[in-house]
């Protein structure tokens, strides 16, 4: 019932890894204009000396070029971010945020950096209310009231700080450059700047960048951005200051609060409430990882406030007790699917950002709790949503507290890396500006746009009758469900690091891919390429085509299972140790068009 990954494609992939990088050498001058080539792009690569794995060729290969001339795992993932920011602007840029989670080598230990952005410090809880009434997400994601305080170059910045060994202007050269020379079009970029293209035009700068000629980019054109390349160029020189309390900042403050409309569409673009004193408040925070061990295996990942380190660790502790390596299909399926709406009952309880909720983070990752929690799981029946949650200060056996609520929305856009050096560091990192396309606003003469994720905040409680963690308050960060996650060994050594894109699919779909990986052995290229379910305490669990359209869904409707199709669901990437000191970097086959998995020197 698996989409078969051909046996050649280790092989082929191996043929082609070794490309040449397209980019300018970091820590040099840079040589002369030369016409650049975008890599191959390929889902699987083996060899030495590390290994990047990205939704994009010329990203990876950015940070490939980092890792051949000498920096390490955190350099290199910037680099491949920055890069994203240029070639996947509508996922990801200095206009958004993220988070990053880092293994030291050294050390043996992970550390991780919570670069969210933040609401404005005059924000209340009603941010998103007009008369008494919740804002239609149509008309909050595309304004200025959606656009929060941007964490990513305060992110690049502190991993640099902590554990990098270049500087920021040495390691945006390669993105730089790619935003200058530009990149061809494919048809993940032209697909979605069609699906925003009337958004985009409601805003001069985003039409005259992204809609050349007033018309959609054509697939295999090549697609500049010197504004970009000239903002990059001016990050590097004066530092992320400039972003918290320089020139540039001003400009994101303007247009924030005035958005740059054009006055003949008609189209009314809320106006946010950023100042100057929300920029130079933001801090990326350095806190401590998740923690649970699963299979005598540690897995390491972001806690609050993203979701992502307290959901799939718990939905792992659930499963701790079933041997998935030897239940059938249909029951791995059963087990994964309950064990996600029952995580997701207890996140959209308790999960918000600690600076404002008392989120009880160790009481959701305890083994004890989670045992509690799956005694709910029947081998022949199937759980009711929205199901209530349970209480981690007071874990009842089978037992449920509380009040259910639904899950609320949450974009279904972001991009992640993977990286990993010659020294044995690894770096995975998630970054969005939240839906695809973000708020469609451009800062004006800077390239890049603006986030929307103050949308992912509840614009009013799920359920009246039961507290929501999650509702906007005074420089609050709104709740993730990003989940960049890394496996040690019982000797503290990485064992794979992987992390998705996608909303609140993120949880299931590195729950997935972990599991799959974990316990039912698939190469983890297979892994990535299985095709997913998603559970996220709602009626109907999404199936992507592969599993909606097989016997497999019969057979689980027959337990009680109720289903939705959803075309694609998240685009993971990773990396894996090998037992003979090689990486494997792993990528999609087909999701968003493919990835790009790319090591230093391929395997012979």
């Amino acid at each position: 019932m698996r989409r078969p990954v051909a046996r050649s494609l280790v092989a082929r992939s191996l043929a082609v890894s070794a490309v040449s990088a397209v980019v300018v050498t970091v820590g040099a001058a840079a040589p002369p204009a030369t016409v650049a080539t975008t890599p191959a792009k390929v889902p699987v690569a083996v060899g030495y000396g590390g290994a990047v794995a990205s939704v994009d060729a010329d990203a990876s290969a950015a940070g490939i070029d980092v890792l051949k001339h000498g920096g390490n795992a955190v350099d290199a993932a910037v680099a491949t971010a920055a890069a994203l920011g240029v070639t996947e602007p509508y996922s990801s840029g200095i206009g958004g945020g993220g988070y990053f989670v880092y293994y030291d080598a050294k050390s043996r230990t992970v550390h991780t950096i919570d670069g969210r952005e933040t609401a404005p410090l005059s924000a209340d809880q009603n941010l998103f209310v007009e008369n008494g009434k919740a804002l239609a997400f149509a008309d909050a994601v595309t304004s200025g009231l959606s656009i929060g305080t941007p964490g990513t170059p305060a992110t690049w910045q502190t991993a640099l700080d902590n554990w990098g060994s270049r500087k920021l202007g040495s390691v945006l050269k390669p993105a730089e450059r790619i935003a200058r020379d530009g990149f061809t079009v494919d048809d993940t970029f032209r697909t979605q700047t069609a699906s925003n293209e009337t958004r985009f035009r409601y805003f001069p700068a985003t039409a005259q960048l992204f809609l050349p000629g007033g018309q959609l980019p054509v697939v295999g054109s090549t697609f500049k951005n010197p504004d970009l390349a000239r903002t990059y160029e001016e990050l590097g020189r004066k530092g992320v200051a400039d972003i918290y309390r320089g020139a540039l900042g001003k400009d994101i403050v303007s247009t924030v609060n005035n958005p740059p409309v054009d006055p003949s569409s008609g189209y009314n673009a809320r106006p946010g409430k950023l100042s100057a004193a929300d920029l130079a408040a933001y801090r990326a925070k350095l806190q401590a990882s998740t923690k649970v061990d699963y299979r005598g295996l540690g897995v390491y990942s972001i806690a609050p406030s993203s979701s992502g380190g307290t959901t799939v660790g718990e939905a792992l502790n659930i499963l701790e007790k079933t041997d998935l390596s030897k239940a059938s299909e249909v029951q791995y399926l059963h087990h994964f699917i309950e064990a996600s709406r029952i995580a997701f009952a207890d996140r959209g309880r308790w999960v918000g950002d600690p600076a404002f909720e008392d989120v009880p983070a160790k009481g959701l990752l305890s083994q004890s709790y989670a045992d509690s929690r799956a005694c709910l799981i029947k081998d022949d029946a199937v759980l009711t949503s929205p199901l209530a949650p349970g209480d981690p200060s007071n874990p009842a056996a089978c037992g449920t507290g509380g009040t259910a609520a639904p899950t609320t929305y949450e974009g279904e856009n972001t991009t992640h890396l993977t990286v990993a050096d010659k020294w044995g560091n690894v770096v995975s990192y998630t970054l969005t500006i939240e839906q695809t396309g973000g708020s469609a606003i451009t800062v004006p003469g800077r390239g890049f746009i603006l986030n929307n994720e103050l949308t992912d905040f509840s614009f009013t409680p799920a359920n009246p009758a039961v507290h929501d963690p999650n509702l906007p308050g005074p420089g609050k960060r709104p709740r993730s469900s990003i989940s960049p996650t890394i496996v040690l060994d019982k000797h503290n050594k990485p064992v794979v690091a992987l992390g998705s894109p996608g909303g609140a699919t993120i949880i299931t779909t590195v729950l997935q891919t972990l599991t799959e990986f974990l316990d039912r052995k698939l190469p983890l290229v297979d892994a990535i390429a299985a095709p997913r379910a998603s559970q996220r305490n709602a009626a109907n669990t999404e199936l992507e085509p592969g599993l909606y359209n097989s016997d497999l869904r019969t057979q689980l409707a027959a337990i009680g299972h109720s289903f939705t199709l959803n075309p694609e669901i998240g685009a993971a990437t990773g990396v894996q140790r090998l037992a003979n000191g090689e990486w494997l970097a792993a990528a999609e086959t087909v999701r968003r068009g493919g990835g790009s998995a790319m090591v230093v020197d391929p395997a012979p």
